[in-house]
């Protein structure tokens, strides 16, 4: 009968060892939430703002590892940790939408410059063309300016460009057809140009004023056929009767004394100043402008 009562006191003693043990861990919790609070937080802080969490220095009747630790224990012992584990969740994924947002408008702010740039490389691409243009519209008009300056220096400077003979029987001053045949080679080209006139010197064998009456006649009779059947200005024919003064012959020009002639003779003699090239320069402008 002692023996039974020995041993139901051991087993009665062994079962009330972890709730002994369990009294003083299960005021851990609460000795770390009053020692963080008693704790001065550091300037630095943490990602959530709140004091890290506290070493347990006390580990109770049976150390570290309970045997008989109950499930709410636990619970009770990782709670804390598992709050700060969520929390530090949320705190990355907010982390993680502040950078995306901030990578996305840094991506539209370099998105924005960019086109800014090309616009502006645009615009002064337009102004380069602009001004190239331009500077090739001055040089044509400078250049349009300098030959209208030369023409109207020598707007009184005229060239012989064509020369031709038309000869005549003595006594007579009626067109040959040989003679017709000559003007019309001359005169079928001027129609379309300008700047340019007809000299028509006449000239006669004889003496005194009969010799240039004649020779009047003789040039006459040209500038008539020419403003009959080429249709030429009569003001851009210029008419003298020579008489029997000597014609300008080659020979004269070398120093040798001209021969005087028989019969009668017509010099007709077209002269050009610089106005056709001043036209022609003027219709080649056009069309580049």
């Amino acid at each position: 009968m002692r023996n039974r009562t020995v041993v139901a006191l051991f087993v009665a003693f062994l079962l009330s060892l972890p709730a002994l043990a369990q009294q003083p861990a299960s005021s851990t919790p609460t000795d770390q939430s009053s020692q963080a609070a008693s704790q001065p937080t550091s300037s630095g802080g943490t990602a959530t703002g709140k004091a890290p969490l506290q070493y347990e220095s006390r580990q109770g009747f049976w150390g570290k590892i309970n045997p008989f630790a109950r499930k709410k224990y636990i619970q009770r012992q990782t709670q804390p940790i598992r709050d700060r584990v969520n929390e530090l969740d949320e705190l990355t994924s907010a982390n993680s939408k502040m950078i995306k947002d901030v990578d996305s408008r840094s991506q539209q702010g370099i998105q924005m410059a960019s086109n800014k740039a090309n616009e502006a490389d645009q615009h002064a691409v337009d102004a380069g063309n602009k001004a190239t243009q331009a500077q090739t519209t001055a040089t044509q008009a400078n250049t349009r300016l300098s030959t209208v300056e030369t023409v109207v220096s020598n707007i009184d400077q005229y060239k012989s460009t064509n020369q031709t003979e038309i000869r005549f029987r003595s006594g007579q001053t009626v067109l040959s057809k040989d003679a017709k045949s000559a003007l019309d080679q001359m005169a079928e080209p001027v129609k379309s140009q300008r700047g340019y006139i007809i000299e028509v010197q006449g000239f006669s064998s004889g003496k005194g004023q009969t010799a240039i009456a004649t020779s009047r006649k003789m040039a006459d009779a040209v500038v008539r056929y020419l403003v009959e059947n080429h249709e030429i200005p009569v003001y851009r024919i210029y008419v003298l009767g020579m008489g029997n003064a000597p014609a300008p012959s080659p020979a004269a020009e070398n120093g040798e004394k001209p021969k005087r002639m028989s019969g009668g003779r017509v010099e007709v003699s077209l002269l050009k100043n610089d106005l056709e090239q001043l036209a022609a320069s003027g219709t080649s402008t056009a069309p580049q402008q």
